[in-house]
């Protein structure tokens, strides 16, 4: 295997509330907030890097035409990102540039058809402290 699903990424208006129904609904718990407003959430005891992916409501209204509200992003399993990356374009991947600039490192790629996915860098499988459940 060289990429699994890791994360499913939702663009939502507000992230908040479809966050907290979609971890009362799965049993997940909140695992991180980003700067962007993004809230990621899964499994409990599991984190990043398990056999589930982890969901990501990422708020936007992104004015591309024809956007997806759902992207899978995949992580390498057994090389490097960039080697992954070498390897995804010869299957016929295509650069995006959707001109992000920060510290996460991460490819923005298109499938033949044209649909976005990130080509992420393993995350450390680190917890925070379980949140009360309501």
């Amino acid at each position: 295997m060289a990429c699994r699903i890791s994360e499913l990424v939702v663009e939502a208006a507000d992230a908040e509330r479809p966050a907290a129904f979609r971890s009362e609904v799965l049993g997940y718990v909140e695992l991180c907030r980003e700067d962007d407003g993004s809230i990621g959430i899964g499994p409990s005891g599991v984190g990043f890097g398990g056999p589930l992916p982890v969901l990501v409501l990422s708020p936007g209204e992104d004015p591309r035409p024809a956007r997806a509200r759902l992207r899978m992003d995949v992580t390498a399993t057994d090389r490097d990102q960039d080697a992954e990356s070498e390897r995804l374009l010869a299957l016929g991947a295509a650069p995006v540039d959707v001109g992000r600039t920060g510290e996460r490192r991460r490819y923005v790629l298109a499938d033949p058809e044209g649909n976005e996915f990130h080509l992420l860098p393993a995350r450390p499988r680190t917890l925070p402290a379980a949140a009360p459940r309501r």
